[in-house]
Protein backbone atom coordinates (compact mmCIF):
# COMPACT_ATOMS: atom_id res chain seq x y z
CA UNK A 1 0.00 0.00 0.00
CA UNK A 2 1.18 3.74 -0.90
CA UNK A 3 1.20 5.30 2.20
CA UNK A 4 2.81 9.31 0.41
CA UNK A 5 2.92 10.57 -3.13
CA UNK A 6 4.97 13.88 -3.96
CA UNK A 7 3.95 15.31 -7.17
CA UNK A 8 6.07 15.98 -9.20
CA UNK A 9 5.92 19.64 -11.22
CA UNK A 10 4.65 17.75 -14.14
CA UNK A 11 2.33 16.37 -13.10
CA UNK A 12 1.53 18.97 -9.99
CA UNK A 13 1.25 21.17 -13.36
CA UNK A 14 -1.63 19.06 -15.16
CA UNK A 15 -3.45 18.52 -12.10
CA UNK A 16 -4.06 22.75 -10.82
CA UNK A 17 -4.59 22.97 -14.78
CA UNK A 18 -8.29 24.58 -15.05
CA UNK A 19 -8.53 22.08 -17.97
CA UNK A 20 -7.24 19.31 -16.96
CA UNK A 21 -6.74 16.02 -19.12
CA UNK A 22 -10.08 14.18 -18.17
CA UNK A 23 -8.44 11.17 -17.05
CA UNK A 24 -5.62 12.74 -14.84
CA UNK A 25 -8.35 14.86 -13.37
CA UNK A 26 -10.42 11.39 -12.57
CA UNK A 27 -7.23 9.82 -11.30
CA UNK A 28 -6.67 12.56 -9.42
CA UNK A 29 -9.91 13.03 -7.57
CA UNK A 30 -9.64 9.31 -6.55
CA UNK A 31 -6.32 9.61 -5.25
CA UNK A 32 -8.02 12.52 -3.21
CA UNK A 33 -10.75 10.31 -1.72
CA UNK A 34 -8.68 7.31 -0.77
CA UNK A 35 -5.81 7.42 2.50
CA UNK A 36 -3.05 8.19 0.47
CA UNK A 37 -1.68 11.50 1.90
CA UNK A 38 -0.71 13.63 -1.31
CA UNK A 39 2.40 15.94 -0.85
CA UNK A 40 2.90 18.87 -2.52
CA UNK A 41 6.58 19.32 -2.36
CA UNK A 42 7.98 23.25 -2.48
CA UNK A 43 10.16 22.75 -4.87
CA UNK A 44 7.48 21.51 -6.97
CA UNK A 45 5.29 24.30 -6.21
CA UNK A 46 8.29 26.93 -7.31
CA UNK A 47 8.78 24.99 -11.08
CA UNK A 48 4.90 24.68 -11.84
CA UNK A 49 3.82 28.32 -10.14
CA UNK A 50 6.70 30.14 -11.46
CA UNK A 51 5.92 29.81 -15.19
CA UNK A 52 2.26 30.00 -14.53
CA UNK A 53 3.19 33.68 -13.49
CA UNK A 54 5.21 34.36 -16.45
CA UNK A 55 2.33 33.13 -18.72
CA UNK A 56 0.22 35.15 -16.69
CA UNK A 57 -2.26 32.17 -16.03
CA UNK A 58 -4.49 32.98 -13.03
CA UNK A 59 -7.26 30.76 -13.30
CA UNK A 60 -4.07 28.23 -12.60
CA UNK A 61 -2.29 30.34 -9.94
CA UNK A 62 -5.51 30.32 -7.98
CA UNK A 63 -5.85 25.95 -8.85
CA UNK A 64 -2.59 25.83 -7.28
CA UNK A 65 -3.10 28.11 -4.68
CA UNK A 66 -5.95 26.24 -3.84
CA UNK A 67 -4.20 23.07 -3.95
CA UNK A 68 -1.27 24.42 -1.42
CA UNK A 69 -3.92 25.06 1.09
CA UNK A 70 -6.08 21.57 0.81
CA UNK A 71 -2.81 19.04 0.19
CA UNK A 72 -0.19 18.78 2.62
CA UNK A 73 2.84 21.12 1.96
CA UNK A 74 6.65 19.79 2.35
CA UNK A 75 8.17 23.18 2.44
CA UNK A 76 12.13 23.13 1.49
CA UNK A 77 14.60 22.86 4.70
CA UNK A 78 18.36 22.67 5.35
CA UNK A 79 18.30 18.83 5.53
CA UNK A 80 16.70 18.02 2.66
CA UNK A 81 19.01 20.89 0.82
CA UNK A 82 21.79 18.82 2.20
CA UNK A 83 20.86 15.13 1.26
CA UNK A 84 20.04 16.58 -1.86
CA UNK A 85 23.53 17.80 -2.55
CA UNK A 86 24.90 14.18 -1.54
CA UNK A 87 22.25 12.90 -3.98
CA UNK A 88 23.45 14.86 -6.70
CA UNK A 89 27.51 14.11 -5.41
CA UNK A 90 27.14 10.29 -5.66
CA UNK A 91 25.26 10.05 -9.31
CA UNK A 92 28.13 11.99 -10.64
CA UNK A 93 30.69 10.48 -9.04
CA UNK A 94 28.96 7.36 -10.27
CA UNK A 95 28.88 8.49 -14.04
CA UNK A 96 24.60 9.47 -13.48
CA UNK A 97 24.76 12.94 -13.94
CA UNK A 98 20.91 13.95 -13.26
CA UNK A 99 21.18 17.77 -15.00
CA UNK A 100 23.97 20.11 -15.80
CA UNK A 101 26.93 20.31 -13.40
CA UNK A 102 25.85 24.70 -13.10
CA UNK A 103 22.30 23.90 -12.82
CA UNK A 104 19.79 23.94 -9.96
CA UNK A 105 18.79 20.26 -10.16
CA UNK A 106 15.09 20.29 -9.14
CA UNK A 107 14.87 16.57 -9.61
CA UNK A 108 17.55 15.98 -6.91
CA UNK A 109 16.17 18.36 -4.50
CA UNK A 110 12.49 16.80 -5.15
CA UNK A 111 14.13 13.20 -4.02
CA UNK A 112 15.41 14.64 -1.28
CA UNK A 113 11.80 15.82 -0.02
CA UNK A 114 10.21 12.42 -0.87
CA UNK A 115 12.85 10.68 0.82
CA UNK A 116 12.75 12.98 3.91
CA UNK A 117 8.73 12.30 3.61
CA UNK A 118 8.95 8.45 3.27
CA UNK A 119 6.73 9.05 0.12
CA UNK A 120 7.14 8.13 -3.75
CA UNK A 121 7.25 10.56 -6.31
CA UNK A 122 4.46 10.50 -9.24
CA UNK A 123 6.31 11.90 -12.32
CA UNK A 124 6.55 11.37 -16.02
CA UNK A 125 10.02 11.66 -15.56
CA UNK A 126 11.16 8.25 -14.05
CA UNK A 127 15.18 7.96 -15.61
CA UNK A 128 16.21 10.72 -13.60
CA UNK A 129 14.52 10.46 -10.03
CA UNK A 130 14.59 6.66 -10.13
CA UNK A 131 18.43 7.06 -9.19
CA UNK A 132 17.56 8.71 -5.72
CA UNK A 133 13.68 7.74 -5.04
CA UNK A 134 11.23 5.24 -6.14
CA UNK A 135 9.09 6.75 -8.64
CA UNK A 136 6.39 6.07 -11.02
CA UNK A 137 4.03 7.14 -13.28
CA UNK A 138 0.26 8.97 -12.58
CA UNK A 139 -1.02 5.76 -14.27
CA UNK A 140 0.80 3.18 -12.07
CA UNK A 141 -0.37 4.69 -8.85
CA UNK A 142 -4.17 3.02 -8.02
CA UNK A 143 -6.28 5.59 -6.10
CA UNK A 144 -6.74 2.82 -4.10
CA UNK A 145 -3.51 3.53 -2.64
CA UNK A 146 -2.48 -0.12 -4.55
CA UNK A 147 0.35 -0.35 -6.97
CA UNK A 148 -1.77 0.12 -10.29
CA UNK A 149 -1.11 -1.11 -13.90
Amino acid sequence: MIEAVVLDAGVLGAVSHPRANPELAQWFNDLLASPTEIIIAEIADYEVRRELIRAGKQAGLRRLDQLKATLAYLPLSTSVMLQAAQLWAQARQQGHPPADPKELDCDVILAAQALGAGAIVVTDNIGHLSLFVEARKWTEVAASGQNGA
